[in-house]
């Protein structure tokens, strides 16, 4: 009990505000975890809850966050923990897997002044696909 004493005196930075990116959907929910970890532990699940979802502002996730908190009113969500909170955040505004995160980064990145997708579109000859031989062959050297 000491010891969590002295922990609650450990500044935590809170979350930035999260607007629904994609992108910021990892850094929220994990700056989240940490400051409940290390501030709320002894708070109850519905106030954990309540806590994150007062983070949670702005364009189409305010009515997310408003359609939420009608189902919890009426005790028809499944949230009932700060964890399947942030499962329900990840599912509804993050990216699904690695790969798809990958694949939007690449998509991203610029050349020339050209996104990687406008830069092939304009390949000469079309795009090799990664069943296509010639690019497995190419791979190889």
């Amino acid at each position: 009990m000491l010891l969590h004493q002295q922990g609650s005196r450990i500044e935590v930075a809170r979350p930035q505000v999260f607007s629904e990116k994609m992108e910021e959907v990892s850094t929220f929910i994990n700056m989240a975890r940490l400051y409940i970890r290390m501030k709320m532990m002894e708070e109850a699940a519905t106030t954990q809850v309540a806590w994150v979802l007062s983070y949670v502002q702005g364009g189409v996730v305010e009515a997310w966050k408003d359609n939420l908190l009608n189902e919890l009113a009426k005790g028809e969500s499944e949230v009932d923990t700060v964890e399947k909170l942030f499962t329900k955040i990840r599912n509804d505004f993050g990216e699904t897997s690695e790969e798809e995160r990958k694949i939007k980064q690449l998509r991203t990145i610029e050349q020339g002044g050209r996104t990687c997708d406008e830069y092939v579109q304009e390949l000469p000859g079309g795009v090799a696909t990664r069943d296509d031989p010639s690019l497995k062959n190419s791979r190889r050297g």
